[in-house]
């Protein structure tokens, strides 16, 4: 799966990782795959974890040539906004 975005985390302190890494998502339609650089460690921990507790997909994570963690996410479907129903 070839990914829409990218962003390089991997100087940023936690909790920003993943507050970057939302923002991100954010911008993509549900499917699509953002890439995400991460260190080792918390980063690693974390933004894939709250990535899964938001509905979205790990769909890989491996080293990453350049140093890090590569992390592909796949956007979820949008939720409904507050009252709405996922029923039509």
């Amino acid at each position: 799966m070839s990914p829409a975005a990218r962003i390089d985390v991997r100087a940023v302190a936690c909790p920003l990782t993943w507050v970057r890494t939302r923002i991100a998502l954010d911008r993509l339609g549900a499917g699509e795959a953002l890439e995400v650089l991460l260190e080792a460690g918390e980063p690693l921990e974390s933004v894939p974890r709250s990535a899964e507790l938001e509905g979205h997909r790990v769909a890989e994570r491996a080293p990453h040539p350049g140093g890090g963690w590569r992390v592909l996410l796949v956007k979820g479907a949008v939720a409904p906004g507050p009252g709405a129903s996922w029923e039509a």
